[in-house]
């Protein structure tokens, strides 16, 4: 059976729409369907999911990884992670765009500010900078009282994460021994 919609007229109350009698029997029909002949929903949980390709886009969720509401296969591994989660890349410039990579290195041949693009809540950036120069970075940035400061004569660990967009992000400085 297809869908049955309710018709509810063109305005409140006009006698266009469905009886209330017909819109509760359509509305019965659905739930069955949907409880007992779709492979639909048991306490709440999606059953065996008979999905026709036609209702999936992009997912095209085939029916045996589907079962009792969980997607077979759902765990968290390395290589599902998109690239700005596992590439690390040399800074040519001076900006550090958060969706490419998660470490970047770079050895600073004058004083250098750095900019930050694309810069999402929750995410952590790793900048492993050398080079006697003057670092600064942007005016978001707060480092936090417990790190060292960038020292140029050796080699240092900026870890940045954002708590709030582009507006706000916490660094701590490490450098090598």
């Amino acid at each position: 059976m297809a869908k049955q919609g309710i018709n509810i007229g063109t305005t409140a109350n006009d006698g266009t729409g469905d009886t209330v009698r017909s819109a509760f029997d359509k509305s019965n029909d659905n739930f069955t369907e949907l409880y007992t002949g779709a492979g639909g929903v048991v306490d709440g949980a999606v059953t065996t999911a008979k999905i026709a390709d036609s209702n999936v886009t992009t997912a095209k969720i085939a029916d045996s990884n589907v079962t009792a509401g969980k997607i077979a296969d759902d765990a968290i591994t390395y290589t599902k992670l998109g690239v700005e989660f596992t590439t690390a890349a040399a800074l040519s410039g001076t900006s550090v765009d958060w969706a490419t990579a998660t470490t970047f290195t770079k050895t600073l041949g004058a004083d250098t500010t750095l900019t930050f693009a694309n810069v999402s809540t929750g995410m952590q950036v790793n900048l492993v900078i050398s080079g006697d120069y003057t670092l600064t970075l942007p005016t978001s940035v707060k480092e936090l009282t417990n790190a060292s400061t960038y020292d140029g004569t050796g080699e240092n660990l900026i870890s940045i994460v954002s708590t709030n967009g582009n507006t706000e992000q916490f660094a701590t400085i490490n450098k090598v021994a």
